[in-house]
This record gives structure tokens, sequence and C-alpha cells, in this order.
């Protein structure tokens, strides 16, 4: 997904004329820790409440370029760069401008979240598994290979390396809640599972034991 497909409109821009009394209530009149500054209508930078309110003068003017930070995104990146910003920055929202420097809205820190929780399938019924291992032996066709041998698909797969061990950590999702049998599979084949979340196949058996238990009491 575009940073372009994500744009809020409804939130203002400050003109670098504008007094910090002014912008601190805006601040918080729309519930946003930031906010961007333009002059000649060309985007100048982001103000943040944090800094007006650690400001010593109380004159101070929104050109010192002490208060503001060069933080924007493109309407064509894809939104991982904003999130990247965003977290960086620890922003509540990120000016989008074109190549003139022109605002063309911003993109709220809720809305990246949302748009993440989607991107992984949270939606998605499936179990999570976590997995370890060394650089030299990650291999996703193995992975995938592993998991459909247990009638099962991978629907979401996410790296990191371990800063700390050097280890590959892996998160996979899978298109359904049992996991006994895949987590099962993966330490067969020497896969470390740090933690799964999902239902255990015994779990499940017992369910249908008991349903069958009460269908005989029925009788």
């Amino acid at each position: 997904m575009l940073v372009s497909q994500l744009l809020n409109n409804s939130f203002p821009a400050l003109s670098i004329n504008d007094k910090p009394t002014i912008v601190l209530g805006l601040m918080d009149d729309y519930d946003v820790l930031h906010l961007p500054v333009l002059s000649d209508e060309k985007f100048v930078g982001l103000v943040s409440k944090e800094s007006l309110l650690d400001a010593e003068d109380a004159a101070i003017h929104l050109s010192d370029p002490m208060l503001l930070q060069p933080l924007s995104a493109r309407p064509d990146e894809h939104f991982f760069a904003a999130l990247r910003t965003v977290a960086t920055h620890e922003l509540s929202l990120l000016p989008v401008v074109n190549e003139q420097q022109e605002l063309q809205g911003v993109v709220l820190t809720a809305e990246l979240l949302k748009t993440v929780s989607v991107f992984l399938g949270n939606e998605e019924k499936g179990a999570v598994i976590v997995l370890e291992t060394d650089k030299r032996n990650f291999s996703f066709g193995e992975l995938s290979r592993l998991v459909e041998t247990n009638d099962a698909y991978i629907t979401q797969l996410n790296t990191y390396t371990e800063s700390t061990t050097g280890l590959v950590v892996i998160t996979l999702k899978i298109n359904k809640m049992e996991v006994s049998d895949v987590v099962a599979t993966f330490q067969r084949y020497e896969y470390i599972v740090r933690y799964y979340f999902g239902e255990e196949e015994y779990a499940n058996e017992l369910k249908e034991n008991y349903r069958h238990l009460i269908s005989y009491l029925n009788m």
C-alpha cells in the first residue's frame, strides 16, 4: 500500500507566522502532538508540542530552525517508509509532500497501525508460530514444505535478525488453529520453537469426545 492511499486532509497546516499559543491550541483541539508548518505554501518542517513547551523564550517564532523537524513522506512511497519515520521519531502524524514541497495531507500514526494490522493478516484466523534458526539454515522453501506436510499453508511470514545472538527469528502464521503437528514437525527438523499461539490437537479431541458423550447421554 502506498502513502497516498492513507492521506488525511482534515488536519490543519500551520503558517510560519502563527504564534506558539495558537499552535498549542490547535494541537489540543485535534488531539495531536505534531503539526506541519508552511511558508509561502511550501512545507518547511514539522513542529512538536514538546518543543514548544520546552522553549525558554515565550516569544519564540516558528521560523526558529530549532523547532522544526524536516520529516515527511512522499505520496508514492510504500507505507513502510512512513512507518519507519514515525516509529524512529515517535510522531503522532507525518506530513506528506510532493516533489515541489507542497503539502498533500498527513498520515496519522493510528492509521498506520491499522494498516500494519491488515498487512499482517491479523483479521484472519490462524495459529502463530515463532521459530529461531541461524542465517545459513534459513529457507523459506523448506519452511513452506514442512507446513504443507501437515495439510496447512503459510499465510504470513516475517523475520528479523536478533542483534544479541545473530539468530534469525521467524514468525509464521498458518491457515489453521491446530498447531501440534506443525510444531512437532519443526522440532523434528531441529528448528527451535520459541513459542506458539493456537489450539492443541488434544484439546480438539477432548471437545469431540465430550460432544459424543453428550450425544450418548441424550439418547
